[in-house]
């Protein structure tokens, strides 16, 4: 076999377990390792025979699904370069990823196409499936799948290679593709497979959207190479949750804080069996102390981390049983990871003192797409990469995040970063400034607020600038309450000091 990346996992996994229960979706729908390699196989075929060759990239827009990971192992078995897309992305957005990463061919659920159309149009799609079973007129994926006799040309496939393109926002407010090879994706899964324990019996619920990196590269595939079985959501509903973490027996689950806490404000937390619940991995924030009590009087504790799409994700993980007495940390760097802290000039700081956080490894991104000035700036000049966020190394060698350099919030496990919002703001009229902060919320973790200077006779509320960003941004990024003051902090040279708001509004 020529491919040495993600698209040869499934070949492998059929040869090594192949009645091993790989999938269960929805309430009676289950895939074996078998029966998802050849899925995987006719997917290729059909993207074959629609022209799809080494490094065409493929676009995912979809909830999560079956026909997610047909998609993913089948444009890998081509060398093809797989780009899923956040649902939750308003059109504008969708057409800039579709635009931006080049995709030749769109894949996405029925339900959305509204919201892409725009994008097609202004992309370089040469193909349109939905998912699902389709129409008479327009066969959907599912249906395609089906009809199609499998089989491919055996591509050449380096772990080097590309294998996806994963947007994430950025200070300027334009989306960034940053592009994570095979080597990246199969490094962050052999991470996971040694800090978390995961073995071939563990059943993973998979609540998460798997467009997300976390979600990808720290949830399916590390239990796909491993050979586990995942329980797959549509979405996300606590009740439902609990129902199947009882029903399959489930020992891994991971989310956000807002995740666990919603679990464990459900009336039905304290009935439910969670006797199979071995291992919880929680990202995006710290796990608040009173959900630490909440899990731990069921003998449940979390394996807590920080990372970032450019590090596929994971970068740190906290054990379970450092959860106490390192509270607040984000834990140690993954195996085969590295961390350092760097000063403003890049010299390495002493233990305990705050400076930029870089990480190193195999896992690390090489670069952004086709922005090679942000790519570069990325770096340290001895290619470590620069996350942009602030923190610091204890004795042991534990991480703590002080600050994010970056101002990005970081609401329900979403990255929204305010420059992206505050461009858009800027354009309203009567708007003279704005400056968009994280404030606390007890469900979200943090929401956007903006607060905006208006011209003489102008007018600004929460109701009006939603108005006019709704459609224009992915409603998670609203901001949730509009303020406006006589004038914005900022420093002598015209910064606005987005401290001294946070200290005021609560941020």
């Amino acid at each position: 076999m020529h491919n040495h990346g993600l698209g040869a996992w499934m070949a492998k996994r059929r040869l090594k377990s192949p009645e091993k229960i790989a999938l269960i979706y929805g309430d009676d729908e289950r895939q074996t390792y078998r029966q998802l390699a050849d899925r995987a196989d006719r997917v290729s075929a059909l993207l074959w025979l629609r022209g799809v060759r080494k490094g065409d990239r493929v676009a995912f827009i979809g909830e999560n699904s079956p026909e997610f990971l047909h998609v993913l192992f089948g444009a890998a078995q081509l060398g093809a370069v797989f780009v899923p897309v956040n649902t939750r992305l308003a059109a504008p957005e969708i057409a800039h990823v579709l635009t931006d990463s080049g995709a030749r061919v769109l894949i996405h659920d029925a339900e959305l196409t509204d919201r892409v159309g725009n994008g097609i149009a202004a992309a370089t799609i040469a193909h349109v499936i939905v998912t699902g079973e389709g129409t008479d007129e327009r066969p959907g994926l599912s249906r395609l799948i089906r009809s199609s006799t499998g089989g491919h040309t055996d591509v050449e496939v380096a772990l080097s290679d590309p294998a996806a393109i994963l947007y994430t926002s950025g200070t300027t407010g334009k989306a960034k593709g940053a592009v994570l090879t095979h080597e990246n994706l199969t490094w962050v899964s052999l991470n996971c497979l040694v800090d978390y324990d995961i073995v071939s019996t563990d059943v993973a619920l998979m609540i998460s959207p798997l467009f997300h990196a976390a979600s990808l590269g720290m949830g399916a595939l590390p239990i796909m190479l491993k050979g586990a079985t995942i329980v797959l959501e549509k979405g996300f509903e606590p009740g439902r949750a609990l129902e199947l973490i009882e029903r399959h027996g489930v020992t891994m689950l991971s989310g956000v804080p807002t995740t666990y806490q919603l679990l464990a404000d459900h009336p039905n937390w304290a009935r439910t069996d969670l006797s199979t619940l071995q291992k919880l991995t929680c990202g995006g924030s710290a796990v608040p102390t009173r959900i630490l009590n909440a899990f731990e009087e069921r003998g449940l504790s979390f394996s807590q981390g920080y990372g970032m799409t450019e590090t596929s994700p994971g970068a740190t993980s906290l054990s379970p049983t450092m959860t106490r007495q390192k509270q607040g940390s984000v834990g140690l760097a993954h195996f085969f990871t590295d961390v350092r802290i760097a000063d403003e000039h890049g010299e390495m700081v002493p233990r305990g003192t705050v400076g930029e956080i870089e990480i190193s490894g195999p896992n690390v991104f090489p670069g952004y797409h086709q922005l090679s000035e942000a790519t570069a700036s990325a770096f340290s000049p001895d290619g470590w990469f620069r996350s942009g966020d602030m923190g610091y190394l204890d004795a042991d060698g534990y991480l703590y995040i002080s600050d994010r350099l970056k101002d990005m919030i970081i609401s329900g496990g979403e990255n929204i970063y305010p420059a992206e919002i505050e461009n858009l703001i800027n354009d309203i009229d009567g708007v003279t400034g704005v400056a968009v902060i994280g404030v606390v919320d007890p469900q979200w973790g943090e929401v956007p607020w903006a607060i905006v200077t208006v011209r003489d006779g102008a007018a600004a509320t929460t109701e009006s600038v939603r108005a006019d960003l709704d459609g224009k941004l992915a409603r998670f990024k609203l901001p949730k309450k509009v303020i406006v003051v006589d004038t914005l902090p900022r420093t002598a040279s015209g910064k606005v000091r987005k401290a001294d708001l946070r200290a005021r509004y609560g941020g």
